[in-house]
């Protein structure tokens, strides 16, 4: 049976910029865009609903191996943190399907 890898990477964004609710929507929704359309990655916003400058999301990828996994969880930190926004901090967890 084929295995592949599931990457799960939190980051936390601040948007020095921002200054409402709206202005933040607007890099988020530009973030998670570019993050779909450059590395067919799954996002969401996860945390930090209610603040301007401040957003939490997950992204997720998957690739059939581990080391093409780093390199795209890796690609995905480099390309956040050189955005006109600041990558606060990133969290990653990968998971093999079918090992408990």
């Amino acid at each position: 049976m084929a295995t592949g890898y599931v990457g799960i990477l939190t980051i936390e964004l601040h948007f020095p910029e921002s200054g409402s609710l709206k202005g933040k929507r607007k890099h988020v929704q530009s973030a998670k865009a570019q993050l779909r359309e450059r590395f067919g990655a799954a996002v969401a916003e996860v945390d930090h609903h209610e603040l301007w400058q401040r957003a939490a999301l997950t992204v997720s990828c998957v690739t059939r191996e581990y080391r093409e996994l780093e390199g795209l969880l890796d690609a995905v930190e480099r390309h956040l943190a050189s955005r006109e926004w600041e990558l606060v901090s990133s969290e990653r967890e990968v998971v093999v399907p079918g090992e408990r």
